[in-house]
C-alpha cells in the first residue's frame, strides 16, 4: 500500500476533469463534485480541511474509497407525473417542487433504484396518482429504500398522503414477486404541509418493520426513522480510527455524547472500554439502543435518555469522573452550554467526530481555550462526489486544575448563534448556592424549568423498565431553583 506522502503527491497532481461524470448532477445537485476525478475530490478536501483545522494540529491525509461509486444504503425518491403525464421518480431540483427523474444514480444502492423503478411501474398498474406539492392532490409522496450492505435485507417505505392505500394487499405481493430480496414493506403517512419526508404515523404491510445490520462487529437494528450512517464501508474506518483514538485499556469510563441508537458507543463497550454511559435527548432512539444493546449481549454500556449538556453537567456537580467522552453531534456542531458542561466535567480525551469542518473549527476553539490540546486529526470521505466531509479529531485534557476551569470565548473566536439566551444556568446554580448553600445541577435546573412551562428543549425521562433512569431533582432543590428562577424574572 503506498504511505501517506505518495497519495498526497498522487492527489495534488490528479487529472482536473472526470472523464465520465454524471449527466444530471448539474440539475440533480446532490453530488457537488462530480466533474472532478475522485483524487482530485479527495484533494479538494483536504485542502478544506486543513485551511479550517491546521492551526490547530496537521491534518492527516484523508481517507478515500477504494471504489467510491453505489455507496448509499438509503435511497428516497419522489414522485410526479410529466408533461406526458407519465410518472417519474427522482429529486426534487433546489428551490422548486419539480422532480428531475432519474432513473439510476452512481452513489445510490443499484437494488434500491432498481425497487424504485418497479414501484414506477406498480403505480401506473394499481392507479397510485403522485402527490402534487403545489396542487395538494395525488397520493404517494415519497419511497425510502433502506438495505443492509452485510445483511442484505431491504426495507421499502411507501410514504403517502392518506392511510387508504388502494389494493395494498396485491400491491405487496406484486412488489415481492418482482423483488424477494424485500424483507420488510412499512405504509408511512405525512399529509403535512412540510420538507420532511416521513411523517409520524406509519404501519407495517410485510415482515417485521425493520432490517438489521452488522457493523464493526455488531448488529444493529434499523427502523424507518432511525438514523444510521449513509456509507458503511466509510462508516467503518471512521469508527474503527476513533476506537483507535480512544486507547482503550478495559478500565476506562465512557460517555458517548448524542449516542442516538448507540452505534459508536455499543463498539467501544466491545472493542475495550470498561464502562459506556450513552446519553440522548431522542426518546426513539434511546430505545433502539437498549434494543441494541441487548441484541448484541453488551451489558457494559448504560443508556440514558436526556439533554447531553445537561447531563455532563450534574456528572460534574456530583464529582463523576470520565475518561474518554465520544461526540458526534449534527452539523450545527455542539453549543456553549454542552461545551461548557464538557470542560468542567474534563475527562482526559476528547474523540470528536464531526460532519461539518466550520462548526468543529469553532468547537474546536471553545475546547482548545478550556485547556484542551489536539492530539491528531483525521479527515474521512463518507460521501464521495459530494462537498462534504467527515473528521475525527483526538483532544486531550492539558495540566491543568480539572475542578476549576475557567473557560474563555469572545463573540469575535466564536459564532454565538442558536446559544442559549438570558439568566444562565452557572447563573442560577451560584444563586442557589449562595443564599441556600446546595449544589444543583443543570439538569435538575432544566427538570424545574419544564414544571414551570419554560423552554429547555424536548427532553424525556424513561421508565425504570426500560433500563434508562433519570435522577429526579429532591424537593429540597427544587424549591431553591423555584426560587431563584422567581429572583431572575424567568417566572
Amino acid at each position: 500500500m503506498e504511505n501517506q506522502e505518495q497519495q498526497r503527491r498522487r492527489e495534488t497532481h490528479a487529472p482536473e476533469r472526470n472523464p465520465n461524470p454524471c449527466p444530471l448532477y448539474r440539475k440533480c445537485g446532490g453530488c457537488q463534485l462530480q466533474n472532478m476525478s475522485y483524487p482530485r475530490q479527495l484533494h479538494w478536501k483536504q485542502e478544506l480541511v486543513e485551511r479550517l483545522l491546521g492551526r490547530f494540529h496537521r491534518v492527516n491525509p484523508i481517507i478515500g474509497m477504494e471504489h467510491p461509486y453505489h455507496y448509499r444504503n438509503k435511497v428516497q425518491a419522489a414522485f410526479a407525473l410529466d408533461r406526458r403525464k407519465q410518472i417519474v421518480s427522482g429529486v426534487y431540483q433546489a428551490s422548486t417542487h419539480r422532480v428531475v427523474p432519474v432513473e439510476s444514480c452512481m452513489i445510490e444502492d443499484e437494488t434500491a433504484d432498481r425497487i424504485i423503478g418497479t414501484i414506477r411501474k406498480l403505480m401506473k398498474d394499481f392507479k397510485m396518482e403522485p402527490y402534487n406539492e403545489d396542487t395538494g392532490r395525488g397520493l404517494v409522496r415519497h419511497v425510502l429504500v433502506k438495505r443492509g450492505f452485510v445483511s442484505g435485507q431491504v426495507m421499502v417505505v411507501m410514504v403517502t398522503v392518506s392511510p387508504i392505500l388502494p389494493a395494498k394487499n396485491n400491491f405487496v405481493k406484486a412488489l415481492r414477486k418482482a423483488h424477494p430480496e424485500i424483507t420488510t414493506i412499512l405504509q408511512n403517512v405525512n399529509n403535512r404541509a412540510t420538507s420532511m419526508v416521513l411523517g409520524e404515523s406509519e404501519k407495517v404491510l410485510y415482515g417485521p418493520g425493520y432490517i438489521e445490520e452488522s457493523l464493526c462487529g455488531c448488529v444493529f437494528r434499523i427502523s424507518a426513522k432511525s438514523f444510521y450512517q449513509i456509507n458503511p464501508v466509510q462508516t467503518e474506518v471512521l469508527y474503527n480510527k476513533a476506537i483507535e483514538l480512544a486507547g482503550f485499556t478495559g478500565k476506562e469510563t465512557v460517555v458517548d455524547a448524542y449516542c442516538g441508537t448507540g452505534t459508536i458507543g455499543l463498539i467501544a463497550a466491545k472493542r475495550g472500554a470498561g464502562h459506556v454511559t450513552g446519553v440522548e435527548l431522542n426518546r426513539d432512539a434511546v430505545r433502539d439502543a437498549i434494543s441494541n444493546a441487548k441484541r448484541n449481549g453488551i451489558k457494559n454500556v448504560y443508556f440514558y435518555n436526556a439533554d447531553a449538556g445537561e447531563f455532563l453537567s450534574a456528572m460534574a456537580d456530583e464529582g463523576e469522573t470520565v475518561d474518554v467522552v465520544l461526540m458526534d453531534p449534527p452539523r450545527a456542531g455542539s453549543d456553549e452550554r454542552f461545551l461548557t458542561s464538557l470542560a468542567g466535567l474534563a475527562p482526559k480525551k476528547i474523540v470528536y467526530i464531526s460532519c461539518n469542518p466550520e462548526t468543529l473549527q469553532r468547537d474546536l476553539q471553545f475546547l482548545v481555550r478550556a485547556g484542551y490540546h489536539v492530539q491528531e486529526i483525521q479527515p474521512v470521505d463518507m460521501f464521495p462526489h459530494t462537498n462534504h466531509v467527515e473528521t475525527v479529531v483526538l483532544l486531550s485534557k492539558g495540566e491543568i486544575d480539572s475542578k476549576k476551569v475557567r473557560v474563555e470565548f469572545s463573540l469575535e473566536d466564536m459564532d454565538m448563534s442558536g446559544f442559549q439566551k438570558g439568566a444562565t444556568y452557572e447563573q442560577i446554580k451560584a444563586y442557589v448556592l449562595e443564599k441556600y448553600g446546595l449544589k444543583v445541577s443543570s439538569l435538575y435546573i432544566s427538570q424545574v424549568k419544564r414544571k414551570c412551562g419554560l423552554d429547555v428543549g424536548q427532553n424525556y425521562n424513561l421508565s425504570k423498565k426500560e433500563d434508562a433512569k433519570v435522577p429526579q431533582c429532591p424537593p429540597e432543590k427544587e424549591a431553591a431553583i423555584m426560587e431563584a428562577l422567581k429572583y431572575f424574572r424567568m417566572i
